[in-house]
């Protein structure tokens, strides 16, 4: 898309929210090794600190967050133990997991990223604005936290 166009739906949603969809990318991650390392985050702690700054990294600096140095950079500025991080990417420590993980999403059905699973039968696909949730809240009789 040219970096003159129009904003897309998606990107005047960021945009509200003070998040940057930086244009220019002309090739697409593959996250498994990042989906790895937030399983790691989400352990040893620090999960959202490492989302943030892997949605960033990926969005907004164009980052290759496929790379093992780059994940373990990342991960590292989010705070986490570096070398504990790479040892644990090197070995494989969590490939199960996410391979279950992945596993699991693909037998439910989702073919989208996002996809935001509820009560592990329905979803919202796509970057959605906030109506959207309260609607599916309301279709599982579930009263959203304020």
């Amino acid at each position: 898309m040219p970096p003159d166009a129009p904003a897309t739906p998606m990107e005047a949603r960021g945009e509200r929210l003070g998040i940057t969809f930086r244009r220019g990318r002309t090739w697409a991650s593959n996250s498994y090794i990042s989906l790895q390392a937030a399983e790691f985050a989400r352990e040893y702690g620090g999960e959202w600190a490492f989302q943030r700054r892997m949605f960033k990294a990926y969005f907004d600096d164009l980052e290759n967050i496929g790379d093992l140095d780059t994940v373990v950079r990342i991960g590292a500025e989010a705070g986490l133990h570096e070398a504990s991080l790479r040892a644990a990417l090197e070995e494989g420590r969590y490939r199960e997991m996410v391979d279950e993980g992945i596993g699991w999403s693909r037998a439910i059905g989702v073919n989208a990223i996002p996809t935001f699973v509820f009560n592990e039968q329905y979803g919202i696909v796509g970057s959605q604005e906030l109506p959207a949730f309260r609607q599916m809240m309301a279709k599982i009789d579930q009263t959203p936290k304020q």
